[in-house]
């Protein structure tokens, strides 16, 4: 009988049993005068003592204010040290964090207030062409259940510290007697294709212990200074990064307030990081930056690449030019806290480009067939689930939407299509509704990305299906070039293709951009690619063409 796609991971680390806050106090007793946090821009430092001193006055503010246990409180704001103690803060009495994505606008920031029921919003005042005040000054009157607003950096951030320095420590000690690990502490807005985003509603178990397996994976300790120029407002920065370090007693490092690639390599260089995190694009903008031969980054030995799938050339790269021999490679997504499967330290490097890890400690994976539900063999493409500790509690008062992915079994399903390979480590293909179904073939975008990746002039690739009258769907590439690269057309990326690639593979249809239409996180959206390329193209008839 073949072998199933299935896995499990078993792990002698046991999973934390505590709260964040209680983690948090246990790092500070542990190494009170290591340093914690580190803000490149503003200059300012903390040590894990003052950390813990900030996020309970932090606390002490919002008990002032009238948040209990279970109130909601949200964040609107690029990364700054007052995003981490908030996080802490929030954490210490058991009011659950809501991240408002930076990039949100007026009526998916009242989308989110709304749907959550915030009762006290901390903001930025404003950040590059980002009004933050106006916003929500506009719509502050049309969510009735919101009761306090502090900008950060502006007099009301002082006044609501200062208003809880009267809360006595025992209030605060109280409070945390009160929490249990497996309440929700964190909600996390995810953009489907359609409608507004869900709230997936995460606890301190699922958090916590995520942000500790990844760092222990990356073999972390309180010598390691990790680099997070990835937002806060996503598992990436605010689990993987935070609570990776302060659950291993390492330092947090803001090179600035969105991605900057010049001040991440300044920061590496400064503050002689270990480690960096990024999305693929961030490290391609990084190897990309004019003069990065001369920028110091020998102190780095690993970091972690996420969030989208890693072209091979450019974890090469990382690893040669960076010097990040020991980077991993994470998949996961929001719902599941976020990370599934990652590498590990003793990987080889075709373990580290090829696929993205093994199934993570406490985690269970298996690939089922989408039609059927049942696991397939190894080495055939299926759905990716997932179970165990880090699956969410699920998506905030709507729970029609949270049956549609967790099943009764308790397996996520990620609407991701993966292989799982003799080994168990795990190879994604594509999103389900990636695939591309050209003249009754399943093609997978990723395949054809990696390949053009080693064109000579390729800097960036993302392929896409669009609609065909004759064979359902035509394949788009679109591609970004290497400085002073000369212009590719579609026909010359044939002529590269032909011979080397399945002809049904080869892209039709060829666009050139400087940039591709990005989310926050750095995926690249692709549902948004799909309506340009078919409304330039002229596409529109064959979009309603019926095929079989």
């Amino acid at each position: 009988m073949a072998k199933l796609s299935y896995a499990h991971g078993a792990s002698e680390r046991p999973l934390l049993g505590e709260t964040i806050g209680a983690n948090l106090a246990a790092t500070a007793a542990r190494q009170p005068d290591h340093e914690a946090l580190v803000d490149v821009r503003s200059g300012r430092r903390c040590t894990y003592a003052e950390l813990l001193q900030w996020s309970r006055r932090v606390a002490r503010g919002l008990v002032a204010a009238g948040v209990d246990k279970g109130d909601r409180v949200a964040i609107w704001s690029p990364n700054c040290p007052e995003w981490v103690a908030l996080q802490f803060g929030s954490a210490l009495i058991g009011a659950i964090l809501v991240n408002v994505n930076p990039a949100y606008r007026t009526s998916e920031l009242e989308y989110v207030l709304r749907q959550s029921g915030v009762k006290l919003l901390v903001s930025a005042v404003s950040y590059r062409t980002s009004d933050y005040r106006a916003m929500v000054e506009e719509v502050r009157p049309r969510v009735t259940g919101l009761q306090q607003v502090v900008f950060i950096g502006d007099p009301t951030w002082n006044e609501f510290e200062a208003a809880g320095d009267d809360i006595g420590d025992g209030v605060l000690a109280e409070a945390e007697a009160n929490l249990a690990f497996d309440e929700p502490i964190n909600i996390q807005y995810t953009s489907g294709t359609t409608g507004f985003p869900k709230g997936a509603t995460l606890s301190h178990h699922n958090i916590l212990n995520n942000g500790f397996f990844v760092a222990d994976l990356l073999g972390y300790t309180d010598a390691d200074r990790v680099c997070l120029p990835v937002p806060f407002y996503h598992c990436f920065g605010m689990v993987m990064g935070n609570l990776g370090c302060t659950t291993h007693g390492s330092t947090i490092v803001i090179p600035a307030p969105l991605f900057d690639p010049v001040a991440t390599l300044q920061a590496v260089q400064e503050e002689r990081c270990t480690s960096l995190y990024g999305v693929p694009t961030m490290f391609i903008a990084e190897l990309a930056v004019e003069g990065f031969e001369r920028y110091d980054l020998t102190s780095l030995r690993t970091g972690l690449m996420a969030g989208s799938l890693c072209p091979v050339e450019v974890m090469k790269r990382v690893q040669a030019e960076m010097h990040m021999t020991e980077v991993g490679i994470a998949y996961g997504m929001t719902e599941t806290s976020p990370v599934s499967t990652q590498t590990r330290a003793g990987d080889d490097l075709e373990q580290r480009t090829a696929t993205v890890g093994c199934v993570m400690p406490h985690v269970e994976v298996k690939i089922v067939d989408p039609d059927t539900g049942l696991v397939v063999p190894v080495g055939t493409p299926g759905e990716v689930c997932t179970r165990g500790y880090s699956v969410m509690l699920g998506y905030w008062d709507e729970p029609e939407m949270t049956a549609e992915v967790i099943d009764p079994a308790r397996w996520m399903h990620t609407g991701d299509l993966a292989m799982m390979r003799e080994d168990g480590y795990v190879n994604i293909v594509g999103r389900i509704k990636d695939l591309v179904i050209r003249g009754g073939e399943n093609i997978y975008p990723r395949e054809i990305e990696e390949f053009l990746y080693t064109h000579p002039d390729v800097a960036d690739v993302a392929v896409i299906g669009v609609p065909d009258e004759k064979y359902g769907e035509e394949l788009v590439a679109w591609i970004k070039l290497r400085p002073s690269a000369p212009p590719i057309d579609a026909a010359g990326l044939r002529e590269f293709c032909q011979g080397r690639i399945a002809h049904h593979k080869i892209p039709r249809y060829v666009r050139l951009v400087e940039e591709f239409p990005m989310t926050v996180t750095g995926k690249i959206r692709k549902v948004e690619m799909r309506q340009v390329s078919t409304e330039e193209l002229e596409l529109i008839s064959a979009a309603r063409t019926v095929t079989t």
